[in-house]
């Protein structure tokens, strides 16, 4: 879980929040909360200094019961909600689960990496995706008629751990090609002597599933609040 918090986030030397761990990555949420099977981990923005509202943060956090082995959605955030409006008003509220992959993927034949030799390859689908040749890498996509129609990158990067960002066109969705670009890159990251980490929102029903399809390991839940 620390290992996720400091690959989503920059962190100050104090551990609190501070932007989004991306390039022009905007504010950090207010508040982070992380919960594994052995217990939580919770993290501030840097900006929320008010000591009241901090300690009542801290003690909700130490009640907070650990992760169970098959979750459903995360508990109800009115509480911390509650707590951090006495600091401003919610701007946001977001939660899902998070997952390592196993030891053992399956290569996909269909899973190519691209680089800037091959970049016009997502052109015709996944456009979006042609400023991350240079910054995103490992990045695999999965081709049907000579184009890009699923890719998977390294959205979020540390030296101990890489977050996966993935897409599928929509007229390409359903047939598997995420799962084999998802297997693709997280082969690659662990190459790199680098941790691949999958997380997305209880409300993506398409992104649990590759989850599933893909055999994903459950380690935490989290909860930001803005």
């Amino acid at each position: 879980m620390s290992a996720h918090i400091a690959t989503l986030f920059t962190q100050d030397e104090h551990g609190r929040l501070m932007c989004v761990n991306e390039p022009d990555g905007g504010q950090a949420p207010r508040f982070f909360l992380g919960r594994t099977r052995h217990g939580c981990e919770s993290r501030v923005r840097d900006d929320l200094v008010d000591s009241d509202v901090l300690d009542a943060l801290t003690s909700a956090c130490s009640d907070e019961p650990p992760l169970e082995d098959v979750p459903g959605p995360a508990p109800a955030p009115t509480r911390y909600e509650a707590l951090l409006a006495r600091s401003g008003p919610i701007q946001r509220v977001w939660a899902g689960p998070a997952f390592h992959f196993p030891p053992h993927l399956i290569p996909s034949p269909r899973a190519v990496p691209v680089t800037a030799a091959n970049a016009e390859v997502l052109r015709t689908h996944l456009a979006s995706w042609l400023p991350d040749v240079a910054i995103g890498r490992p990045l695999f996509a999965v081709m049907a008629g000579g184009h890009a129609v699923a890719i998977c990158g390294s959205a979020r990067t540390t030296a101990v751990a890489h977050e996966a960002g993935v897409e599928t066109a929509p007229a390409f969705r359903g047939c598997g090609y995420a799962t084999e670009a998802v297997a693709a890159w997280a082969m690659a990251v662990r190459d790199l002597g680098v941790t691949p980490l999958y997380s997305t929102s209880w409300q993506n029903h398409a992104s649990r599933a590759l989850a599933r399809r893909l055999g994903l390991r459950l380690f935490g839940a989290d909860l930001h609040i803005t």
